[in-house]
């Protein structure tokens, strides 16, 4: 068997493995909903050394990534079911307020609460310390032995939470060879801008605000590991703070992706700002997608800390 065929399998092979889809079910009766995950696997990976923060995205575990961003449907159902609060904008003049469209004007504070409510509405551990009421208050740190790592932010059972920067990195800018590329599209140029759509290539930006972002399923094509609108859409938040200490609830948290209205240079792997955890909105493009570790507990210490390995560099 020949060299070239042999990559050509072993790149099928990695294709097959990120195509892998894990569907978990969430509420009842009306207020049933349902989210879709796709593993990140090759664990262990090489950090990329040319985006933002440097270096970023070697991630030590397996885990599962929202194939989409959370939907304005998912919240509402959440609400009811739990109680959170949560409002989100009225997205009238801005494509309007359809079930499928992203959750927007959601803070980090908020987005963390819907995770938790996740977590514990199945009898899991919630991921945040969450100590007082108000919707937008900020978490307390996790004691010794509640964490693991360094990442005080996350209890170390919980099954789902908000993807730290290099999950969420990982899971927009690598791929399952190894290589990393500058956008959520496995390239280093630029996506094709449109204002929906499913084809490979094409992210959600470069559109008029009055647009509004996409329905969720319908935002451009996938990532190297099979998500959709990591580039464009929505401004979604990370975990982590820009230090990735996770050890100051009030410090200022990454976002990353762009949104429907920004230039292609937002949607970099370069590029990075950070907000207060109360901020719900610039532009009504802040919002989220969760992950999941299904075994949290299978995970060692060390691996949840988020330890940076090998450099890795873009191919």
């Amino acid at each position: 068997m020949n060299k070239l065929l042999i990559l050509s399998l072993l790149a099928l092979s990695y294709q097959t493995a990120s195509a892998q889809l894990v569907t978990e079910s969430f509420g009842s009766g009306a207020n049933a909903f349902s989210m879709d995950f796709v593993t990140i696997g090759n664990p262990g990976n090489a950090a990329d050394t040319t985006g933002r923060p440097d270096p970023v995205g070697s991630v030590a575990y397996t885990y599962n990534l929202g194939k989409y961003e959370v939907s304005r449907d998912m919240i509402t159902k959440a609400n009811a079911l739990g109680g959170l609060g949560i409002i989100m904008f009225d997205m009238t003049n801005f494509g309007g307020n359809g079930a499928n469209r992203p959750a927007t004007y959601v803070s980090w504070n908020e987005a963390a609460r819907f995770v938790n409510w996740l977590n514990t509405s199945k009898g899991y551990q919630a991921a945040y310390n969450f100590t007082t009421t108000g919707v937008n208050d900020n978490i307390s740190l996790w004691g010794p032995g509640q964490y693991a790592g360094n990442n005080q932010f996350r209890h170390k059972d919980a099954y789902y939470f908000l993807p730290s920067t290099d999950e969420w990195y990982k899971g927009a800018y690598g791929s399952p060879s190894g290589f990393w590329y500058d956008y959520p599209t496995g390239s280093d140029s630029a996506p094709v801008p449109v204002s929906e759509g499913t084809t490979a290539g094409t992210a959600v930006y470069g559109q008029p605000t009055s647009t509004g972002p996409a329905d969720i399923t319908n935002a451009g094509g996938l990532s190297p590991y099979g998500t959709m609108a990591q580039g464009g859409n929505l401004w979604e938040w990370n975990e982590s703070e820009y230090d990735r200490t996770n050890d100051s609830p009030a410090e200022n948290r990454q976002l990353r992706g762009g949104s429907w209205d920004n230039l292609s240079d937002l949607l970099e792997a370069s590029y990075v700002p950070t907000f207060d955890p109360t901020s719900e909105n610039v532009h009504n493009g802040f919002g989220f997608r969760v992950a999941m570790i299904p075994e949290p507990s299978s995970l060692s210490l060390l691996a949840l800390g988020g330890v940076v390995l090998a450099l890795g560099r873009r191919r």
